[in-house]
């Protein structure tokens, strides 16, 4: 796992990003549950509201020496335990004291069915405490009892509902009975019961009560408290699935914007890899301004300034070379003149050695063109004019230009049956005869030449029996001008320049060239690798 993720941005910063997400789904997890738990508690401080604010009222208007003897006759009534406090006795912290001076309830829960319950008497510094451990009929009736004595007064009653009245506890005063209850139940309303109603479709639960006039010209009126529904917390299979849903869309969209990244330098390491190839024609293709877009523009500059500097190096050595051919050519004519107008044996040996040196410089001369040549090509992007080129018959032929030459040794093309491959014809056997001179020029007797062709490639081998090519000089030897040490008097001969063109081609053909040690003769081996033929 290690490995992929080190050689692959891609791979690493989608790991690092789904870490993130991970990371992202444990907090939005709980965040939900979080939202949960103050929805819960804020619903139950909704619920207790309306009571706690009905206890507090009718405690502030009892006179402070009946305080407690109210608090006893009405915590025995509704099976509850009301105590007061003062606001500064420190049993309230900062944010406790904030919401009671609010106006809101403050609940503490103690274990699961106890509770305590706090509020703040309107315009005291009291705070009104209830310990209940759940809610039962009598404290509902007992409940009906202090609403009603809350809303004797006909004249107050619809103030005084207004004000007890919630959006989590609705409190409405209506003067025709409910039409959802029974004869039944309105008797029981009647005979001074509360009475409840639950609507299963909704899971909402109504209280109904029954408030006398007190006076029989007065109507009677009927107090609904409700509904009020059962408070329902997000399912946790449906917050998980909303959870990885949102992950998978994220994952998808961060998936395309990095693959997008990726693909991006993925072209940029291919133009680079192409370049380094001899292709110094490629580009990029930039498609924006940001900052993949300006390193493809620095790198369409930088390679446009590389190719600028080869085509003008690969020019200056074309012109050069083509300059030197004509004092070459005086100086042969000169040698030829001076040769014919004597007859001195001495001086026509010296003429004759001179006569070899020109033949090596002008020999020199067309490697130096031929090298400016290549190189030229490739810097201009020159496309290969590539055709069907039969190994075999190429082979031979350069067996044939080179016997004459090395009388003295066996050259051989190794039995094997006839194929083709796309080819520039020409570069292609150049190449080669560069490859079977230098092995003539190093051989003792014999050099051997084998052609291998699969499905994937075609490998042209050039064997010799000479001394071999130490392993340290092998990717040396392809430099212009490079040789195994740095007299230019040895007995081998050459320019340096033969395996850089061989190099050369092989690049332009998309291929290589490789030396290693002869398995058959001892000697160096040198190995054309081409493409094999689709």
């Amino acid at each position: 796992m290690l490995r992929p993720l080190s050689g692959s941005t891609f791979l690493r910063v989608y790991v690092l990003l789904a870490l993130a997400l991970v990371l992202a789904f444990g907090l939005a997890l709980g965040g939900f549950t979080l939202v949960d738990q103050v929805r819960r508690e804020q619903y139950r401080e909704q619920l207790a509201e309306a009571p706690m604010q009905l206890l507090a009222r009718q405690l502030s208007a009892e006179p402070l020496e009946q305080r407690s003897r109210w608090l006893a006759q009405h915590g025995t009534e509704l099976s509850v335990e009301l105590h007061l406090h003062d606001i500064e006795s420190g049993e309230f912290g900062y944010f406790q004291r904030a919401r009671l001076d609010a106006g809101r309830v403050l609940i503490e829960a103690e274990g699961a069915t106890d509770w305590r319950l706090f509020t703040r008497l309107p315009g005291e510094d009291a705070i009104l405490e209830a310990r209940l451990d759940g809610i039962g009929e009598s404290q509902l009736r007992a409940m009906k009892t202090v609403l009603g004595e809350w809303l004797t007064d006909p004249l107050l009653r619809d103030q005084r509902v207004a004000e007890l009245s919630s959006d989590a506890l609705p409190i409405t005063l209506n003067d025709a009975p409910p039409s959802r209850l029974d004869s039944a139940q309105l008797a029981r309303l009647g005979a001074g019961e509360v009475v409840l109603h639950l609507a299963p479709e909704a899971w909402g639960l109504t209280l109904f009560l029954q408030l006398d006039s007190g006076t029989p010209l007065e109507s009677i009126q009927w107090l609904q408290v409700g509904p009020v529904h059962a408070f329902e917390p997000m399912p946790l299979s449906l917050s998980l699935l909303l959870l990885v849903v949102m992950l998978g869309v994220l994952a998808g969209i961060i998936y395309l914007i990095v693959r997008g990244v990726e693909a991006r330098m993925a072209r940029l390491e291919l133009a680079a890899t192409r370049i380094a190839g001899g292709h110094l024609d490629t580009r990029v293709k930039v498609e924006s301004s940001d900052f993949l877009g300006r390193l493809g523009m620095a790198f369409n500059g930088m390679a446009a300034q590389v190719q600028a500097l080869l085509r003008a190096q690969q020019e200056m050595i074309r012109a050069v070379s083509h300059e030197l051919r004509t004092p070459v050519a005086r100086i042969r004519f000169a040698v030829q003149m001076v040769e014919d107008m004597t007859d001195d044996d001495a001086v026509r040996r010296q003429l004759s050695g001179v006569d070899g040196d020109i033949e090596e410089l002008d020999g020199l001369i067309d490697e130096i063109l031929t090298y400016a040549r290549l190189g030229s090509d490739q810097a201009h992007g020159v496309e290969l004019a590539a055709e069907p080129l039969e190994c075999r018959a190429m082979a031979q032929r350069v067996i044939d230009a080179l016997a004459g030459l090395h009388s003295h040794l066996q050259l051989e093309l190794a039995p094997g049956e006839e194929f083709e491959l796309e080819a520039e014809p020409r570069y292609l056997q150049r190449a080669l005869q560069n490859l079977v001179a230098n092995a003539c020029r190093h051989a003792e007797g014999r050099v051997l030449i084998s052609l291998h062709n699969d499905l994937r490639a075609v490998r042209i081998d050039v064997e010799d029996d000479g001394p071999g090519v130490p392993e340290k000089d092998r990717q040396e030897i392809f430099k212009p001008f490079a040789r195994l040490d740095d007299s230019r008097t040895r007995r081998s001969g050459g320019y340096g320049l033969g395996l850089s063109i061989v190099h050369k081609v092989m690049a332009w053909h998309g291929g290589s060239v490789m030396v290693d040690e002869s398995p058959t003769l001892g000697g160096a081996r040198f190995s054309l690798l081409l493409p094999g033929r689709a």
